[in-house]
């Protein structure tokens, strides 16, 4: 896919200018930053939003972000999301150098970290159940009440705490918990776990572990460790951070970095929860994680989205801390703005109908050659044969033409694109009514470019020629919910019931240009007058192409809404 231009990143919000002033202020020399995911799934739309704002901010302040990955929970992670996960962020332009890291990479800190805290009688081992650990933390206006193992001494946590390491109790039966205030306010100041048991093999460290660290006590001390000066996350950790802050003060951190939290990516018509995207794949409502009609990363790139597309909308939406709701046309229009500079042209004729120019020599071919792009005349021209049988869109032919109509009619004139002016003069039909052929006759004197008197024609359609053309599928992609927020309408919140029954269309019969063949692999093209189409990466073969429509030329879905309105 050609995707050679980047758009420049927003000039200012307010995250960069806190980065900004912290600089100037000599607080920090060095900007650095981190993208954190979990190796649990594969990256959506919303994750682009933040590997733009922590690897965008380290290119444009001249700093370094490191690529980690959250491996601390082995019962979910695969080696399929670390390697789908790299491949997305390399994918938008992003390059990590010598800075790919592991969670796993500290287990051995992390384990030390946590036996300081013990010895600073800050934590201790809690032998109660999980059951019973949430019953006693109380609620949002009920404080929790102490755990019966809190005040145990510190030789004692430290014995117990050294025994689950070397695999002596199993899972469920302790975990290590912080001691800090069991009325807080802040529920997540609640002595909350840092530590579980979880005798499972771990992708990376195999059968080292026994113990794992949790995301909270895990997340903070990686930071400080590959010494990060700003930690950009969503608001939901928000009310994480007390804790965040108070791990790093309370053990012997190498540095103390700074947590910031922006507004999280709500986009209409799709989920982007992951518990959400995994129930999709699992259950078998889309074809996996790259169905062209998930958001996730490698759905866009499957349906043709450009990398430069996805960067541009992740500009235009901006870095704040308000709640938004994005519409999904702000998407679609930044593929369109994109692609509309970058995808050659080619004509595409996706439901076929039959013309027979029956004053044209039956032996006869000639060629057109209309510009790849017409306003990018660098990428040369195309070669567009045409011959006495074409064939023409079966919705540019009215039997009844309602008014304004100025496409192919019986009596009336249309101009082929590139090519001539012809006249529909007679009708087709099979045993069933429908019509399957149009006999018409052309115009020598209107080929394009020519001046021909006195003719004004007001309707253009596009065409191939059936002789020359290619059969490809083409799969109508659409957007896979039918409602602005899947499940709002529903009592129990059940977004499936949402899904777009008409998600998806598939045409097997569509005629194309035969140059598209030869073209350039992974490259979008604009079916004229159409929309623009993307040839499958996994299902196209070299005889047998298969087309993802990646976006319409315009926003049905806005003129659909007003009219409902």
């Amino acid at each position: 896919m050609s995707d050679n231009e980047s758009p420049a990143l927003p000039a200012t919000d307010f995250i960069r200018s806190i980065i900004r002033d912290d600089l100037a202020s000599g607080k920090h020399q060095r900007l650095v930053t981190r993208f954190p995911p979990e190796p649990n799934g594969h990256l959506h739309i919303g994750h682009a939003k933040s590997i733009q704002l922590n690897f965008g901010t380290a290119e444009e302040f001249k700093g370094i972000c490191f690529m980690r990955f959250d491996d601390t929970n082995p019962l979910k992670e695969e080696e399929e999301y670390v390697e789908g996960i790299l491949q997305d962020v390399s994918w938008l332009g992003y390059d990590w150098g010598e800075r790919l890291t592991y969670a796993s990479d500290y287990f051995e800190q992390l384990y030390e970290f946590a036996e300081e805290l013990i010895t600073k009688g800050k934590a201790y081992v809690e032998s109660q159940s999980a059951e019973e650990i949430r019953q006693t933390r109380g609620t949002l206006t009920e404080p929790g009440k102490n755990s019966p193992f809190r005040d145990r001494s510190v030789e004692e946590n430290l014995t117990l705490f050294r025994q689950m390491r070397t695999g002596e109790f199993d899972d469920g039966t302790h975990v290590l918990r912080a001691k800090i205030d069991m009325a807080s306010p802040n529920i997540n100041m609640r002595d909350p776990v840092l530590y579980r048991i979880r005798k499972v093999p771990h992708q990376r460290t195999a059968n080292q572990w026994c113990i794992y660290p949790l995301y909270d006590f895990t997340h903070g001390l990686s930071d400080a460790m590959e010494g990060v000066t700003h930690s950009l996350c969503t608001l939901e950790f928000e009310d994480h951070r007390p804790l965040y802050d108070w791990i790093l003060a309370e053990v012997s951190a190498p540095c103390i970095p700074r947590q910031i939290e922006f507004s999280r990516l709500n986009l209409r018509y799709t989920v982007l929860s992951k518990r959400k995207l995994i129930q999709l794949v699992e259950e078998g409502h889309v074809g996996g994680w790259d169905d062209p009609r998930m958001l996730t990363l490698s759905g866009l790139r499957r349906r043709g989205y450009p990398a430069s597309a996805v960067r541009l909308f992740c500009e235009r939406i901006g870095i704040s801390k308000s709640e938004n709701n994005i519409d999904m046309s702000v998407l679609e229009d930044c593929a369109r703005e994109v692609l509309d500079k970058t995808a050659p042209r080619v004509m595409g004729v996706l439901k076929p109908l039959k013309v027979v120019i029956t004053n044209y020599p039956e032996d006869q071919t000639e060629e057109f050659q209309p510009a790849r792009h017409p306003k990018n005349p660098e990428m040369g021209n195309r070669k567009v044969p045409f011959s006495r049988e074409i064939y023409i869109d079966h919705d540019d032919f009215r039997e009844d033409p309602p008014p304004n109509f100025f496409r192919l009619a019986p009596g009336k004139e249309v101009r082929l694109r590139y090519a001539y002016v012809i006249r529909c003069d007679e009708v087709i039909y099979d045993e069933t009514g429908r019509v399957t052929e149009l006999r018409c006759t052309y115009d020598p004197a209107t080929r394009s470019g020519a001046k021909a008197e006195g003719r004004k024609v007001k309707g253009i359609i596009h065409w191939v020629s059936a002789k020359d053309s290619i059969q490809v599928e083409v799969r109508l992609y659409d957007r896979l919910f039918a409602k602005p927020i899947p499940g709002s309408d529903d009592p129990e919140g059940n977004f499936l019931n949402d899904i777009n029954q008409d998600s998806i269309e598939v045409l097997s019969d569509c005629q194309v240009e035969p140059g598209i063949m030869t073209a350039e692999n992974q490259e979008v093209f604009q079916f004229e007058r159409v929309g623009y189409y993307y040839p499958d990466p996994v299902d196209s073969l070299a005889d047998a192409m298969v087309f993802n429509r990646t976006v319409t030329l315009r926003d049905t879905w806005a003129r659909l809404e007003q009219e409902q309105t």
